[in-house]
């Protein structure tokens, strides 16, 4: 196989970079770097059936002609920062859904009829129904970035339906695990480097959230595509349990010990569309024979480790 990936030099990409060479198939890799890091594809750069590409998914011509002769686009590349999508709401638009446009065209253009998409649990909103199912009733959204990505969906679905695309597409809790460059985590170990007494919360503390540790996401994932045969899956991806967000410091502070006052900003949610309570029924994707490897403890523990050992990550991003 030949695989495409944007977000290739990602957090999540480049480990797919890398399972993928390890299997022994050809992949092309697509990046503009906006928040990539080139290093995570250290290892990938050796390898003769890997090609970068540096490109910008909004450039269409660009995109186009890199696709040309890969069996199977990922993707993942997409504004991330949910938590700013107000302060700039053409940004999700943007690089969310009209790059996703552009690389379903780019995909028509090449014959290419198979597309992996990293959506997110976001698009649920808040909803009334836990664990969330894949066909819980239709949300109100409550993000920039969730309302993005479900019209991302609607597009991949719409191709399906008049192109005979066949698609996979994955509702992602937050993701962990080495290589992680934003998100709470970076951002409790960042401020606990700066000053370990004092430790600014964004809420109130009892957010109840869910994590996945990265490679238990790729081997969902990977065995969803092999095993799912519908023209559109939709699986949730996560783990059968969450925590509170004083959990999570909890587990942060006691690896790197220190014992920090938490002063908490107020409220239920931490930002604007910050879904207070985030637990999705991981249960279709399981009946293929996936299984979590990591708690979500584990998963945190070794995010922290690892961001203690590569300190640089932590200035990576703005």
């Amino acid at each position: 196989m030949r695989y495409f990936l944007t977000g290739a030099a990602g957090f999540i990409g480049s480990h797919l970079v890398d399972r993928l060479l390890a299997g022994g198939h050809d992949v092309v890799g697509y990046d503009d770097f906006s928040t990539g890091q080139q290093s995570f594809l250290d290892m990938a750069l050796r390898n003769p059936r890997f090609e970068l590409v540096r490109g910008d998914v909004l450039d269409d011509t660009a995109l186009c002609a890199a696709m040309s002769g890969c069996d199977l686009v990922f993707h993942l590349a997409a504004n991330a920062d949910v938590r700013f999508g107000t302060e700039n709401p053409r940004k999700d638009l943007e690089q969310n859904t009209l790059a996703t446009f552009n690389v379903l065209e780019a995909m028509r253009r090449n014959r290419i009829r198979r597309i992996a998409f990293s959506s997110t649990g976001s698009i649920y909103g808040e909803p009334e129904v836990f664990p969330t199912p894949e066909r819980a009733p239709f949300p109100i959204q409550t993000s920039l970035y969730g309302a993005s990505k479900l019209a991302c969906e609607g597009l991949i679905s719409a191709y399906c339906e008049g192109f005979g695309f066949e698609s996979y597409i994955f509702r992602f809790v937050a993701i962990l695990g080495e290589r992680y460059t934003h998100g709470s985590i970076v951002d409790f170990v960042k401020s606990l480097r700066r000053d370990a007494t004092h430790l600014r919360v964004l809420g109130d503390g009892r957010q109840r959230k869910s994590y996945l540790y990265v490679h238990d996401c790729l081997d969902a994932i990977l065995v969803a595509i092999d095993k799912a045969g519908d023209r559109v899956n939709i699986f949730n991806l996560g783990t059968d349990e969450y925590c509170q967000v004083t959990d999570s410091i909890r587990w942060i502070t006691e690896r790197l010990g220190v014992k920090p006052q938490l002063v908490f900003t107020g409220g239920e949610r931490g930002w604007i569309g910050d879904s207070p309570f985030i637990f999705l029924d991981c249960g279709r994707v399981r009946s293929l024979g996936w299984t979590p490897g990591l708690s979500i403890r584990e998963g945190v523990v070794r995010t922290v480790d690892y961001l203690v050992q590569n300190p640089w990550v932590l200035d990576a991003r703005p």
